[in-house]
């Protein structure tokens, strides 16, 4: 079976981030704040990446299933992401997501693991687009983060983590630490392969950062997803080799066993087609056994994320 395990869908983009808010336009193009970028293929006339459109391109490239993550960026979809999970219980799970500071947040939180059935939760910490951004004092392991990890771990929900850019506010290891530490049943999965410095040109510090974050797989509890790697650094043509040496170098520290392919589309199709983001691990990371390639192509995500249905 192959798993997407990091992939979004969205009617309209409406969030809010540090820049202000986020908002569709047309031909692919997002606005946040002042600024206007080019988030999705200029193919994509409204800016949307419905479920049936991420159904396509998983049907294309024989991906049996997709878990769908959220964050401020694209703004709050509980409602249609659990209508995606409903109507393909068998291609989709979802995870919820709750602004640990927003009014009524534990409200939001019970809504969503009890009403709805979430049994993810996405948290985005990233500067950028995420909560630190938004809330630059906020901390994993804070007063205000405390009672999701309390929740999450009484719950057996799953937590994916997007902590940003390596050395950035957000990108909070030891805080992380704690946190797993003390919640030795709380399965983690940490996005973007703690986002690898490539072609960044202070790298040598920065990778030490980043081996530091990646060590945190050899808690038995922590496991990473290989999604957006083709967007980091500077641009390289497919099949984006330094992505596929940071991949070997995560592989070679805590096994192959602790990662997972994701592909963070729509936005990473701008960068690739969703053929060629599978082809990255199946076709590429030559050094995978065929039963890693299995491991890392879906049987790891299924395992962690409890997936049932076609390919489980």
């Amino acid at each position: 079976m192959i798993v997407d395990a990091h992939a979004h869908i969205m009617g309209a983009v409406r969030g809010h981030i540090a820049a202000g808010a986020t908002r569709s336009l047309t031909y692919g193009r997002v606005q946040a704040g002042g600024d206007i970028m080019q988030v999705l293929p200029p193919t994509v006339r409204d800016s949307a990446f419905p479920p049936e459109m991420l159904l396509a391109h998983m049907d294309w490239a024989g991906v049996d299933q997709a878990v769908l993550l959220q964050g401020p960026f694209y703004g709050e979809n509980n409602d249609y992401v659990r209508d995606a999970v409903r109507r393909w219980p068998d291609r989709f799970v979802g995870a919820a997501y709750v602004d640990p500071r927003a009014p009524r947040a534990r409200e939001l939180f019970l809504r969503a693991v009890e009403g709805d059935g979430f049994r993810i939760l996405k948290v985005e910490m990233s500067v950028a687009t995420g909560l630190v951004g938004l809330y630059p004092d906020l901390e994993l392991d804070d007063e205000t983060m405390g009672w999701i990890w309390d929740e999450a771990a009484r719950r057996h929900l799953v937590v994916t983590l997007d902590l940003g850019a390596v050395g950035s506010a957000s990108y909070q290891t030891a805080a992380l630490r704690r946190v797993v530490e003390r919640h030795p049943d709380l399965r983690v999965v940490i996005a973007h392969l703690a986002q690898p410095p490539i072609g960044r040109e202070d790298a040598e510090i920065l990778d030490r950062l980043w081996r530091e974050q990646i060590e945190l797989g050899r808690f038995p509890n922590v496991w990473f997803d290989l999604s957006a790697l083709p967007a980091y650094g500077v641009h390289q043509e497919y099949p984006y080799p330094d992505a596929i040496r940071y991949i070997r170098r995560a592989s070679d520290l805590i096994g192959a066993g602790k990662l997972m392919w994701g592909t963070d589309a729509p936005g990473l199709l701008c960068q690739a087609t969703y053929l060629q983001l599978r082809d990255l691990v199946a076709r590429h990371c030559v050094w995978l056994s065929d039963q890693q390639r299995a491991d890392v192509l879906g049987r790891t995500a299924a395992r962690v994320y409890s997936l049932k249905g076609r390919g489980a």
